[in-house]
């Protein structure tokens, strides 16, 4: 069958900052699927789905992106194609497993107090100057409560947020990242290293911290040395770059809507709605999956080791599941229907601690940061791997 396929140039700065431009033209060509130099871009929402749990002919996995930077061999390609996102199977089980209990919904809402704690330590410190870059306030706020959920100390967040940021430049695609990211990896696993053997050297075991369950699991056997400094990166990276960013996403869509961005003051309720739908409208995680096999979806051929990117941001704005995609609606009821956090074996672990700390977080910011308005640039990152705003300056009348 010959199918045109528009092309999407997805890993362009034109792209991050107005991808829903190029999404309009491309889904005229082709109702769910686009072309982009290193493969194919997924944007149909249930076409997303199918291909997110398609076990048979896809999986999951880093092999074009580590041949694309040609450093197949490094410490940094192992933990591409070893941490819990990256393998199935039993691997996989054994992994999220090991980590499972410390995101369940009861442990996200018992975590909600330390996120307001954070979220006002952060307010403190930040807010009286009436004005700063809400994307780099933002990054505090995230992992601090991620650092509180492994029972480690945010002292350790000024020697590792620049490698954090620098490692999700990798999924871009983009060859001048290859010297941040794999600088900063050597930062981070000298930070995974220490932190265990310290915690191990103390002898302390608190079995609220994730840090000294997963020092347990090692010990048991279910991890071994580097499999564990694995997990604690993934979760610090999975902590830092997701939320944080989403956070500044809603923001930035709040600001020209001051009404809403009002309520969320009044109705810790009414900020559920609000992510909801920020997640809807524009999410920040692309997904990535390769070809196992040649097999055919809706009508389109693909080859063995195609990259194909679910790019779920796009996913939010299918006409079909979604009516007026474009307008803002907080009341939208099926708002709730967007696949943000993924599907499938590997949906986003974190996604109950994600809502929690987007709410409570939208909840206080309005609270304390009154009449915001843009007083610069909007910056926005690459749009492939983990997108969003990179810069977002705002002043404000501080309570």
């Amino acid at each position: 069958m010959n199918t045109i396929i528009p092309i999407l140039p997805s890993e362009t700065p034109a792209f991050a900052r107005d991808p829903y431009r190029y999404l309009e033209e491309a889904r005229k060509e082709h109702p769910w699927l686009a072309r982009f130099a290193e493969g194919y871009v997924v944007h149909g929402y249930q076409e997303s789905i199918d291909l997110l749990t398609d076990e048979k002919n896809l999986r999951i996995g880093y092999d074009m992106i580590i041949d694309f930077y040609g450093v197949r061999g490094s410490m940094w390609a192992r933990f591409m194609n070893e941490m819990m996102l990256a393998v199935s199977g039993e691997t996989h089980r054994l992994l999220r497993g090991s980590v499972a209990h410390a995101f369940t919904p009861k442990r996200a809402k018992r975590e909600r107090e330390s996120m307001r704690r954070v979220m006002n330590e952060l307010l403190d410190k930040w807010a009286p100057a009436g004005n700063f870059d809400f994307a780099q306030f933002s990054a505090q706020f995230p992992v601090s409560v991620m650092c509180a959920i492994l029972g480690i100390s945010t002292d350790v967040l000024p020697q590792i947020t620049a490698a954090l940021d620098n490692h999700t430049k990798s999924l871009t695609f983009d060859p001048d990242a290859k010297p941040h990211f794999m600088a900063g990896w050597d930062v981070l696993w000298d930070f995974a290293d220490r932190t265990v053997r310290e915690h191990e050297a103390s002898g302390e075991r608190d079995p609220e911290a994730l840090l000294s369950s997963l020092i347990e699991a090692k010990n048991a056997g279910h991890l071994d040395e580097t499999n564990l400094r694995f997990m604690l990166i993934l979760l610090l990276i999975a902590g830092y770059d997701t939320s944080k960013n989403q956070l500044s996403v809603a923001m930035n869509l709040l600001l020209d809507r001051p009404e809403i961005y009002e309520r969320c003051a009044r109705d810790t309720d009414y900020c559920r709605d609000i992510v909801e739908e920020s997640m809807r409208y524009s999410s920040v995680v692309s997904n990535y999956r390769f070809a196992l096999r040649d097999f055919t979806f809706g009508g389109v051929e693909f080859k063995e080791g195609d990259t194909i990117v679910m790019a779920l941001p796009l996913s939010g704005r299918d006409p079909s599941v979604f009516p007026e995609p474009e307008r803002f609606d907080p009341q939208r009821e099926n708002a709730r229907r967007h696949i943000a956090f993924g599907r499938g074996a590997h949906i986003c672990l974190g996604q109950f601690i994600a809502r929690y700390q987007l709410q409570e977080g939208l909840h206080l910011i309005a609270q304390r940061l009154k009449n915001p308005r843009r007083a610069g640039e909007v910056q926005w990152r690459p749009f492939l791997g983990v997108g969003g705003i990179k810069s977002l300056p705002i002043a404000f009348d501080p309570t």
